[in-house]
């Protein structure tokens, strides 16, 4: 989720005068326009695959009766190569040109629509909708907080690793022991990380903003989309409802 920890002597904030700051609010634009960007990309992929019988086919096992009874081969193929996307991006964007990064970016973007679109299919569009407003408002509190605040968050990094490596490690275990009790400590668990997260994040990208160019921005810009589309996802799994 640090996609700046390479960074040397970089723990405070960007502020060096009028100019600093000038580039600073240019930069992070850059980094929510890139984030929001992906998020409508990803959205409109996922309505896409629930929306289209053939898409939803090559990544889904359907029933005679149309109803979706698993996942299909490609998805879980779409899934690793995502994983593998979301690993490779910092130190690739570094060396690519811009074109390559964006196309990168949004690539990945669009892959996790199709894994994105499964809740689509467990949940109600009400609680898909009310779960991406409140998630939006909270992120916006969270972000607004880590622009905002001068204690520097550079201390919580640690622990937020931690709880983010025993939220993954849970979460896969629980894919075998399908226990809601486990489900619901996790996603209580992951709230509490990716809104840290996405405050730690902010104000890290923030602090690069006076140096920063479009390449920087799209890689802070993918970190903050990983905070927001987590979030979500935890909110969505403790007040979402399911389909019938």
């Amino acid at each position: 989720m640090d996609a700046w920890s390479s960074q040397p002597g970089r723990t405070g904030r960007a502020d060096a005068g009028p100019i600093g700051r000038s580039r600073t609010a240019e930069f992070m634009a850059a980094v929510y326009r890139w984030m929001a960007f992906g998020l409508a990309l990803t959205g409109m992929v996922a309505w896409a695959v629930t929306n289209s019988p053939g898409l939803l086919s090559a990544f889904y096992r359907v029933n005679s009766n149309g109803q979706v009874i698993g996942v299909s081969g490609l998805f879980w193929v779409v899934g690793i190569a995502e994983l593998g996307m979301v690993w490779m991006f910092s130190s690739v964007v570094q060396r690519a040109s811009m074109a390559a990064a964006v196309g990168m970016f949004l690539g990945y973007c669009a892959l996790s629509g199709v894994t994105f679109s499964v809740y689509l299919l467990t949940y109600t569009s009400a609680s898909v909708a009310s779960t991406f407003f409140i998630t939006g408002g909270a992120f916006f509190g969270l972000s607004l907080y880590g622009t905002v605040t001068k204690r520097d968050l550079t201390g919580a990094r640690s622990f937020l690793m931690i709880g983010l490596i025993g939220v993954l490690l849970a979460t896969v275990v629980n894919i075998f022991l399908h226990s809601s009790a486990l489900d619901f400590i996790v996603s209580c668990a992951g709230v509490v990380v990716f809104a840290g997260l996405t405050a730690y994040d902010t104000q890290k990208i923030r602090a690069m903003g006076e140096e920063g160019d479009e390449r920087m921005a799209l890689r802070g810009a993918l970190s903050l989309y990983l905070d927001f589309i987590n979030l979500f996802i935890m909110l969505l799994r403790l007040f979402g409802r399911r389909r019938d």
